[in-house]
């Protein structure tokens, strides 16, 4: 497990321009939302969003870590059968980073129901002129559907407890913020680093690997 939190940090840094695409726009609208204020303190609200948001990924996170754990050991069941199934959502990710297959994006359709019932309460906290409003948005947005965050919700499911699916999630809550808190030059160049073939390739064939020792060791435990 502690070799799932980095993987999941690395998934949130590399799977980030689909969030740049889902968010950016959010980002920018936000931007134009402050009021006239200091470089400062818009990063102060900035980062208070990004709290927020990665606060609910956290909650989410350790609901289903509890619930994964709970349901499995009523059941009798081990949960090596979660690993098994974390271990093929690594190697779905791996192909998602390397564009090599798009399928998790199938995923963002489940939330879009919730998402229309917790959207209209975002337009009431514009426009961001506090540190609550800021944080209070943030936890709204993180309902917005995502195929990367339910891939990693799913993973949680694994982790064993609440408190490690929660640190799961934050993990990769992290990952995407460098790309979500940058703007102009520091965007363009972090958004072509990770455009270079080499660094999706070495990051997705990582993921892959790890994918695949965890069904190995899932299936190892099944099997003997």
């Amino acid at each position: 497990m502690i070799a799932d939190y980095p993987a999941a940090l690395l998934i949130g840094l590399l799977g980030s321009s689909h969030c740049l695409v889902m968010c950016g726009g959010i980002v920018a609208a936000l931007q134009f939302s402050m009021p006239t204020q200091s470089r400062w303190q818009k990063l102060r609200l900035q980062l208070l969003l990004s709290l927020g948001r990665l606060s609910t990924y956290a909650l989410f996170g350790g609901v289903v870590g509890y619930f994964g754990a709970t349901a499995m050991g009523l059941a009798g069941a081990s949960l090596v059968w979660l690993r098994l199934v974390a271990g093929l959502l690594l190697v779905a990710m791996a192909l998602y980073i390397a564009r090599l297959w798009f399928g998790l994006t199938l995923l963002e359709r489940l939330g879009q129901g919730l998402w229309s019932k917790v959207q209209p309460y975002t337009k009431r906290l514009l426009p961001l002129d506090s540190g609550l409003k800021a944080y209070s948005y943030g936890l709204l947005w993180g309902f917005l559907p995502c195929g990367l965050v339910y891939s990693t919700l799913s993973w949680s499911l694994a982790s064993g407890s609440a408190s490690a699916g929660a640190l799961l999630m934050l993990m990769f809550g992290l990952g995407t913020l460098p790309a979500l808190l940058a703007f102009g030059a520091a965007a363009n160049a972090l958004t072509q680093l990770k455009n270079q073939l080499w660094v999706r390739y070495t990051a997705a064939s990582l993921l892959a690997i790890y994918g695949i020792y965890t069904i190995w060791l899932a299936l190892q435990r099944l099997v003997f």
